[in-house]
């Protein structure tokens, strides 16, 4: 391996600290079986889930990110009022407005805060952690905090027997800080967007176009709606295109990972971006058994399952990636530095 470190203007940037949470009511596929015409084997072999988290009543992804955001802060050691900026990537916020960074900022006390949301689909985890650490590589901040969090449950149409396998909730939040003389974090990001995916995958009621009446409602206008198998070969094939560029771009091939943590949307796209990459199967985090796709929350939570399972330790290269709506491709070449 011939790591190349792109040169930066200011200082590099790292990410310091890791909070995850989902909520503890779970739904399973034996559950699911009496709800719409499936069963476990089906999913099982179409998907690798096999239960995924709801959120709770009068609960909502501020909430989600609240409870990841403070572990994230108890792991570092620091108040929440050291907090500069809260970026939130998510596509189910609270509501329209204000923010879920708002929300988010007020519920942990972070006095003194600025934040946005990103809207990207499953790459919003992804594409605020470039946000994130632009702000630092610029000297702008010092510590911001990215959320990646979804209720993908609240969008969901449980008779939908093709959707309502796939979605769980849950989310994570993650510290980024300028890093130590000797130390490189993050090193480079690939992005892009295709917005003639955008009929392949979305959710056409409640916006300006589409506002909420019983006509939306009726239509089923505020569900998911997929198409599987153009979803399927685009994911396939841009999660594959994106990580190949990264890695090619700073002189690093599968094989100098330590692993690769990808957007949990399908067992079979994680497998098939894997194999492109020569990636181990063992060096590749997989947690959407336990956890579904939870949107801009499953590479969040595919860390904390990559520290536990002692396959993300310091000093490791990582690959982390993600395909969304929009369509959205987003990936990021990182050492960690924990």
């Amino acid at each position: 391996m011939s790591l190349t470190v792109r040169p930066i203007v200011g200082r590099r940037a790292k990410i310091t600290a890791l909070g995850t949470y989902v909520p503890p009511q779970i739904l399973t596929n034996q559950d699911l079986e009496k709800m719409v015409e499936t069963n476990d084997q089906w999913i099982m072999e179409r998907t690798g889930i096999r239960e995924r988290h709801v959120l709770a009543k009068g609960q909502g992804v501020s909430d989600i990110c609240t409870e990841a955001a403070r572990k994230c802060l108890a792991a570092r050691g620091i108040e929440a009022s050291e907090v500069e900026v809260i970026i939130v990537g998510t596509v189910t916020p609270d509501m329209m407005f204000p923010s879920t960074a708002c929300l988010v900022q007020h519920k942990i006390g972070a006095k003194g805060a600025w934040g946005f949301d990103v809207s990207a689909g499953c790459s919003g985890f992804v594409f605020a952690l470039q946000a994130g650490v632009k702000l630092v590589e610029s000297g702008a901040q010092k510590m911001v905090m990215v959320c990646g969090a979804d209720a993908n449950t609240r969008m969901t149409d449980y008779t939908d027997r093709t959707t309502c396998v796939l979605f769980g909730d849950g989310g994570g939040a993650v510290l980024i800080e300028p890093a130590e003389e000797g130390e490189i974090g993050f090193i480079d990001f690939e992005h892009e967007i295709d917005g003639a995916g955008g009929v392949a995958l979305n959710l056409k009621g409640g916006g300006s176009l589409n506002p909420s009446s019983h006509e939306t409602v009726d239509k089923k206008m505020h569900y998911i709606f997929q198409d599987g198998p153009a979803v399927y070969k685009f994911a396939v094939r841009k999660m594959a295109e994106a990580t190949a560029k990264v890695l090619e771009r700073n002189g690093v091939t599968g094989a100098d990972l330590g692993c690769f943590i990808p957007h949990q949307a399908n067992k079979r796209i994680i497998t098939a971006t894997a194999d492109r990459l020569g990636m181990a199967p063992e060096r590749v985090i997989i947690n959407i058994e336990k956890y579904g796709n939870t949107s801009s929350g499953t590479i969040p939570l595919a860390m904390e399952t990559a520290i536990e399972e002692g396959k993300l330790n310091k000093g490791d290269l990582v690959l982390l990636a993600a395909v969304g709506a929009g369509f959205t491709v987003g990936a990021a070449l990182l050492r960690w530095e924990i």
